[in-house]
């Protein structure tokens, strides 16, 4: 799968939350969503990523963006994960990796000077129209947990 770049149509998804319900990228017709990939809910980096998300939610709202953070782990432990990390926003499971390979975040990466197979922390903004049709506004790749968010928001002018 070739990297999505702004202007490609979106993958659509449904996929479970936390709480077992089914979420799509068409729940979000007519407005602006932000879907980032991480590796592991409850770890450290993925952890700082997250918060980082749900400080800057208001903000993001209040621009019309919609956050989704999307992990290969199971709906319980995105539940531990956000009653842990006291998360607001929505976080799917998808622990098949069938969405997380669609959108190419998933694969090849370097993880301490080895070559491993895994999630490429990744981030789009989508606009999705309003029959729930995503396009890929900005789409970016082996972001960093620390800083990603403050550097998002400047680039969105948020």
């Amino acid at each position: 799968m070739a990297q999505l770049t702004p202007g490609d149509t979106a993958p659509a998804f449904t996929l479970p939350d936390a709480d077992q319900q089914s979420v799509s990228l068409s729940d979000f017709a007519g407005s602006r969503a932000i879907v980032y990939f991480f590796p592991a809910a409850l770890t450290p980096g993925c952890t700082t990523q997250a918060v980082d998300f749900d400080a800057a939610l208001s903000d993001l709202a209040a621009a019309g963006y919609t956050v989704v953070g999307i992990s290969p782990d199971s709906p319980d432990k995105l539940a531990r994960f956000r009653e842990q990390a006291d998360l607001s926003f929505t976080l799917l499971a998808d622990p098949d990796k069938t969405v997380l390979k669609e959108y190419d975040a998933y694969g090849t990466k370097v993880l301490y000077g080895k070559q491993i197979e895994g999630v490429i922390r990744s981030t789009f903004v989508i606009d999705v129209d309003a029959e729930g049709t995503g396009t890929v506004a900005v789409a970016q790749y082996n972001v960093r947990a620390a800083g990603h968010v403050a550097k998002l928001r400047r680039e969105l002018g948020v």
